[in-house]
This record gives structure tokens, C-alpha cells and sequence, in this order.
């Protein structure tokens, strides 16, 4: 038989992600056997130590099997670090090679949110492309700058690497996994008992651009500033690049470099950051929002709200403003 191997890292990891993968999974695979299939899985919780402890004690987990003790794997699933990814990478340098070992030897490897920082750890996302949560995507990118990090998408799939995005969005990478290694008949049971959602493609939605402010280049910061408090207004990205005495070409590098996009892609996110916040909470309609945040025409506005959320206006205050959600009733 084959075998599904979910990690339990040493350090304060979510066990929500780690007893999640499991229920699903085994759930799964006793459906795909009830099916009549022979070709299942053992599917086992495995570490470093004997037992690793949560929130403070108040839970335990005790792996299956030492690492040590598996030569060979199919499947890798590395839950989330919570906000620990730091203490983790210090703490789990053997299960680090454990991992890289594993995909040498056949082995894909699945990523959990912050999981995402201890497959970075091994070199293996080098020049590929990875999700995780959307708080923690330019820190992850800041430290591994050769990763392709996407915050918007929900999973990655790259040379039997898979990632995912943040919180209970692992539930739609179980269901993506299920389907890829049992088939679509048992992803859409496991969909149905467990009630997640099919075939999610995006986190845009939930995204809360907050500035990007974790770095140390204080006349961007400065920037960021002006940018924050004028975003309604039309700014001139070479003025305002002259008002600091920089060249264009070397405050967009800078920009980039500091906080992953150009100046007008920041400014982008800011205007739809304020028409979200505004759509969620005020009865204003679509141009009403639209002309607020600095924009003028309603077709390029509706093409950069869905592009930057995943959803158009309308969509996204359906669903997110409760009295417009209650009127679809």
C-alpha cells in the first residue's frame, strides 16, 4: 500500500491543520476502500520526538512513527507554524532534511499556510511558485527572494510541490488532494460530509492590504505615508519620486524591493482596499464607492476590483454587506 505521511513539527504548530489532514484523508480512503479499490493508503502522524505538545499543554500529539523510521513516503503534508516560523526553522532542522530526502526519493510534498516556510527552508521552492497565508506572503518572499510567493491564488501545484494559502483554506487543498490521489467521486463525498466548498481557486478576497510596512527603507516608508493619506487624489508617481530627490527609475526599484509592488499597483491596492471597507459597511452604490476612492470610469474600476479580489463589486457587496445579503433573501 501506499503511504500519506502528515508531519508534526517540534515547536507550537496548528493542530487544527495537522488533525484536519488526518480526518479527511482517512475519511477518504475508508470510502475508496468501501468503493471495492485495493490500492488505499496508510496515512500516519510523524516527528522528531515522542510527543509534542499544544496551546500550552492543553493538547498532545503523539506521532505514529519517528521519521527516522520512514525510508520512503508518497505524500508529505506539513501542517502550519502559526506565527512561530521563525523558532520552527531552528527547531526542525532535522525534519528539514527529512523532507528534501523524501522528495529525492519520489515523494511530493504539500504545504500547509506557514507550512510554506519550512519547505522554503529546504530549497525547493527555489524559481517555483507558492501560496500561503496572505499576512505572512511578503515576509516568506522577503526571506526567500528566489520563491515565486502568489498570495492571491488559494493552491499551488509545481513539480509535486503543492501550497496553499492561510487558516481553514487547507480544507480545499485536502479536497484537491483527495482528488488527485484518490479521484473526483471521492473529493466531491468528502465536500459533502465535511461540507467544504469545491474547487476554490482564490484568496483575493479575503486579503487585508494593510501597507506592506516590514522594512527598513525609511524614505519608501515615507512614501507609503503620503500615498496612504492622498489615495483618493490622483498622485504623480515622478512627482512625488522628485519630491524625495529619486529618480523614477530608482524609487519604483526601491518600492518594489521594499513592499513587492510598483508604486501604481500600491496605489491600486489602497483605492480597492477603501471601496471594500466601503462596500462591507455603507448602503453607497458601485459609483458612488467608485468615485470616492479616485476613479472615474466604471468598467476599468470593475476590472481592477475583480482582478485585485477575485469578485466583481456587486459580488463582493452581496456578499459581504449584510443588508445586501439579506435582500438576495
Amino acid at each position: 500500500m501506499k503511504h500519506i505521511t502528515i508531519l508534526v513539527p517540534n515547536g507550537e504548530n496548528n493542530l487544527s491543520s495537522i488533525v484536519g489532514a488526518y480526518k479527511i484523508l482517512s475519511r477518504a480512503n475508508r470510502y475508496w476502500m468501501e468503493k471495492g479499490n485495493t490500492n488505499g493508503f496508510i496515512i500516519e502522524l510523524a516527528g522528531s520526538v515522542k510527543k509534542i505538545g499544544f496551546h500550552e499543554g492543553l493538547f498532545t500529539v503523539q506521532p505514529h512513527k519517528d521519521i527516522s523510521s520512514i525510508k520512503k513516503t508518497n505524500l508529505v503534508i506539513i501542517p502550519s507554524l502559526n506565527h512561530n516560523y521563525e523558532t520552527a526553522l531552528k527547531e526542525n532542522e532535522k525534519v528539514i532534511r527529512w523532507i528534501s530526502d523524501q522528495y529525492e526519493t519520489g515523494a511530493e510534498i504539500a504545504s500547509i499556510c506557514t507550512g510554506a516556510f519550512l519547505l522554503a527552508a529546504t530549497g525547493l521552492l527555489s524559481n517555483r511558485s507558492c501560496s500561503t497565508h496572505w499576512s505572512f506572503a511578503q515576509t516568506l518572499q522577503n526571506l526567500y527572494p528566489e520563491i515565486r510567493v502568489k498570495p492571491d491564488l488559494l493552491i499551488t501545484d509545481e513539480n509535486g510541490l503543492y501550497t496553499n494559502g492561510g487558516a481553514y483554506s487547507f480544507l480545499n487543498l485536502l479536497l484537491y488532494l483527495v482528488e488527485k490521489y484518490f479521484d473526483r467521486s471521492t473529493a466531491i463525498f468528502c465536500s459533502k460530509v465535511f461540507q467544504i466548498e469545491m474547487d476554490r481557486q482564490r484568496q483575493s478576497e479575503f486579503i487585508l492590504f494593510k501597507g506592506l510596512k516590514s522594512h527598513p527603507d525609511e524614505t519608501i516608508l515615507e512614501a507609503q505615508k503620503y500615498m496612504e493619506s492622498q489615495f483618493s487624489n490622483t498622485i504623480n508617481i515622478d512627482r512625488l519620486a522628485a519630491n524625495f530627490s529619486i529618480g523614477r527609475r530608482n524609487f519604483d526599484r526601491r518600492f518594489i524591493k521594499a513592499t513587492g509592488h510598483t508604486p501604481l499597483e500600491y496605489m491600486q491596492r489602497l483605492k480597492i482596499e477603501a471601496a471594500k471597507k466601503a462596500f462591507e459597511t455603507s448602503s453607497q452604490n458601485i459609483s458612488e464607492v467608485m468615485y470616492e476612492v479616485g476613479y472615474s470610469d466604471i468598467k476599468s474600476f470593475r476590472e481592477l476590483f475583480k482582478k485585485i479580489t477575485g469578485l466583481s463589486p456587486l459580488e463582493y457587496r452581496k456578499k459581504y454587506n449584510k443588508a445586501a445579503a439579506q435582500a438576495n433573501y
